[in-house]
C-alpha cells in the first residue's frame, strides 16, 4: 500500500442496545403476514421468514465489527421505519419524473415508486424473443420457477443484516432475463423514486438480472427523491452473467440529503465474460455501497469504478470485494472520492486470489481529494493472495488540490474559485468518462458542476 494517509476518526456515538432496536421490523412483518392470506404459505414467504429470523438474531451491525469499523449505522438503527408495503403510484404523474429520465435515449424504462413497479410510468420497448423485462413481483407470480432458480442464490441473508432485512420484506424490484446470444442495443433504465409518503419509511427493492451465454447488455440504475421526507433505501441486486457475456452496470445515487441508503450488489461471472460497474454517489446522509464480484470461471474480467462527492456532514462508505476463484482472470478497480465540509469517506476494497487462481492480474487504486480541513477519510485497500503465479497491485492516496496547479491557472487569468473547480472536475472526470451511456455521462457532468457551485455557496455562507 502506498501513499496512505489517515486522519482521526469522528466516531458517531452508538446507543447501548443499538443492535437490538428491531421491534419495528418484527411488528411490521407480523401485521403484513396476517394480511397475506394464502401467500403466507408460499415458498417465497418461507424465505422471508428465515431472513427475518436471521435479522432478529444478528441485529444491526456496530463499529465493533471489522466490516463496519469506520461506519456507525446508529442514525439508521435508532429509528423505527414503516415498510412501504403498498404502492402510491397514482399520486405521481409522467411530468413529475421527466427530470430523472435519460434525455431522449430510446431505452426501456422501469419506474419504481417506494420500491413498487409503476406500469403507468414505465416504458418497455419491444424486446427480442425470450427476453423478460419487468416487475419482479409479477414474475414471481407468473414465472415462479425461472425466478426461484436464481433469487437469493448470490446475495444470501446470512451474509449481512441489511441483506437479511431486505429479503425479509422482499416484494418487488426489477427482473431482467436475457437468453443465450441476445444483444440489447439500448440500456435498460431502472428508475427508483421515493414519494412524499409520511416518513420515516423504508423501501426494500430487490433486483435480479440473469444473462445467458454470449449476451450484451447495459443497465442504468438511478435513485432520486421526489420530496424531502426522511426514509431509508435498502436495496439488493443480484447479477448473473453467463460465458462470453458483456454487461455494464451504472448506478447513480442522488437522493435527498436527509435519507439513508444501503445498496448491496452481488455479481457472478461465467467464463470469458466481462463486467463493468460504475457506482456514483452524490446524495444521502449516510450511504453504504457494497459491491461483490466473483470470477467463477477462467478468462473472466471485471472493472469496478466509483465516485463519491460529499459535503456537509455526509458519510459515504464504499466496500468492494473481488473474488478471483479461477485462473486466468483480470480485474481493474478505481474508486475516487471528493470530500468537502465536514463530510467523511470510507473505502475498503478487498481482492481475494484463491489457491487455484493462477495467472491472476488484479489492479486496485483508491484516490481521495479533500477540499476542506474538516473532511476525513479512512481507506483500506487489501489483498489476500493464496496463489503464487499472480500479478497484483493496490494503493491509496489522499491529498488536497495541488497549489502549483492552482497558481498556474490563476496566472492565466482564471479566478481562484474557477481554478479550483477546474482541477476538481478533472479529478472526477476520470471516473465519469468511463460511463459509456452518453446521456447518463452528460447528466453526471451537469450534476458535478452543480455540486461544485453548491460547495462554493456553502463555503461563502
Amino acid at each position: 500500500m502506498t501513499g496512505l494517509k489517515r486522519k482521526p476518526i469522528r466516531w458517531v456515538p452508538e446507543m447501548p442496545d443499538i443492535r437490538r432496536n428491531i421491534d419495528w421490523a418484527l411488528s411490521s412483518f407480523e401485521r403484513w403476514e396476517k394480511s397475506m392470506n394464502g401467500d403466507s404459505r408460499t415458498g417465497l414467504h418461507g424465505i422471508r421468514k428465515a431472513a427475518l429470523r436471521t435479522f432478529a438474531e444478528r441485529g444491526f451491525p456496530t463499529t465493533k465489527e471489522e466490516e463496519w469499523r469506520f461506519t456507525s449505522v446508529a442514525p439508521i438503527a435508532s429509528m423505527s421505519f414503516t415498510p412501504a408495503l403498498e404502492s402510491m403510484s397514482t399520486k405521481v404523474t409522467a411530468s413529475d419524473i421527466t427530470r430523472y429520465l435519460l434525455g431522449n435515449l430510446e431505452s426501456s424504462r422501469l419506474v419504481f415508486l417506494d420500491g413498487h413497479f409503476s406500469p403507468d410510468l414505465s416504458n418497455v420497448s419491444r424486446m427480442p424473443k425470450g427476453v423478460h423485462v419487468g416487475s419482479l413481483a409479477e414474475h414471481l407470480r407468473n414465472d415462479t420457477a425461472l425466478v426461484h432458480n436464481y433469487l437469493t442464490r448470490q446475495a444470501r441473508p446470512e451474509e449481512g443484516a441489511f441483506t437479511a432485512l431486505n429479503t425479509a420484506f422482499l416484494q418487488d424490484g426489477a427482473f431482467l432475463y436475457v437468453p443465450d446470444g441476445v444483444e440489447l442495443g439500448d440500456p435498460i433504465h431502472l428508475l427508483f423514486l421515493a414519494s412524499d409518503r409520511e416518513g420515516p419509511f423504508i423501501q426494500t427493492p430487490r433486483n435480479l438480472v440473469v444473462a445467458g451465454e454470449g449476451c450484451r447488455l447495459s443497465i442504468v440504475e438511478t435513485y432520486h427523491s421526489l420530496a424531502g421526507r426522511k426514509y431509508f433505501t435498502n436495496v439488493v441486486s443480484e447479477i448473473i452473467a453467463g460465458s462470453r457475456t458483456v454487461i455494464e452496470h451504472d448506478k447513480l445515487q442522488n437522493e435527498s440529503g436527509n435519507t439513508f441508503h444501503v445498496g448491496t450488489t452481488h455479481v457472478s461471472l461465467g467464463g470469458q465474460s466481462n463486467f463493468v460497474s460504475n457506482t456514483i454517489s452524490f446524495g444521502g446522509s449516510l450511504v453504504r455501497n457494497n459491491v461483490t464480484v466473483v470470477l467463477e470461471a477462467e478468462g473472466s474480467e471485471c472493472t469496478l469504478n466509483g465516485l463519491s462527492v460529499s459535503t456537509g456532514v455526509q458519510l459515504i462508505d464504499n466496500h468492494t470485494t473481488i473474488d478471483h476463484a479461477k485462473p486466468n482472470c483480470t480485474s481493474h478497480e478505481l474508486y475516487k472520492a471528493i470530500l468537502d465540509g465536514r463530510s467523511r469517506g470510507v473505502f475498503n476494497g478487498k481482492i481475494f486470489v484463491r489457491k487455484d487462481a493462477q495467472k491472476t492480474d488484479a489492479k486496485q487504486t483508491n484516490k481521495t481529494l479533500l477540499l476542506s480541513d474538516g473532511a476525513t477519510v479512512d481507506t483500506k485497500p487489501q489483498l489476500e493472495i493464496f496463489a503464487d503465479d499472480v500479478k497484483c497491485t493496490h494503493g491509496a492516496t489522499v491529498g488536497q488540490l495541488d497549489e502549483e496547479q492552482v497558481f498556474y491557472l490563476r496566472s492565466r487569468g482564471i479566478p481562484l474559485e474557477a481554478a479550483r473547480d477546474i482541477l476538481t472536475f478533472a479529478f472526477a472526470s476520470d471516473v465519469v468518462n468511463r460511463v459509456h451511456v452518453e446521456p447518463l455521462r452528460g447528466q453526471l457532468d451537469a450534476m458535478l458542476r452543480a455540486r461544485l457551485r453548491q460547495g462554493r455557496v456553502a463555503e461563502g455562507d
